[in-house]
């Protein structure tokens, strides 16, 4: 049996069901993952490496810049499964491609 989450188990079970408990990053994290079909290889309760750490998929938005009170109502069909560090990589990725006006949020537009 694979390890579960404390919270928000009905909606991150059917994520990673979907995802056959593997990371679903295309290559949006920068690592085109050419050794793995273009889809990053980490399997949920696997590990990094031989002395690596244990992988723990998280449910998370497939726009990884979607705001935080946004992508807590999102439906589980709007999510994929994510390892920490695929994530983390295409925030910052997603992040510097973005130009200044949006960085502000329209703070500024009259």
């Amino acid at each position: 049996m694979k390890s579960r989450p404390l919270a928000a188990v009905p909606t991150w079970l059917p994520v990673m069901e979907a995802a056959d408990w593997r990371c679903q990053c295309a290559g949006e994290c920068g690592n085109p993952h050419t050794k793995a079909d273009e889809r990053c290889p980490r399997e949920h309760d696997g590990y990094t490496s031989k002395h690596g750490h244990r992988v723990r998929l998280m449910a998370a938005p497939a726009d990884p810049c979607t705001p935080l009170t946004r992508a807590v109502t999102l439906p589980a069909s709007d999510l994929r499964a994510w390892c920490p560090e695929c994530h983390t990589a295409a925030t910052r990725r997603t992040r510097a491609q973005a130009t200044p006006a949006d960085a502000q949020g329209g703070l500024f537009d009259l």
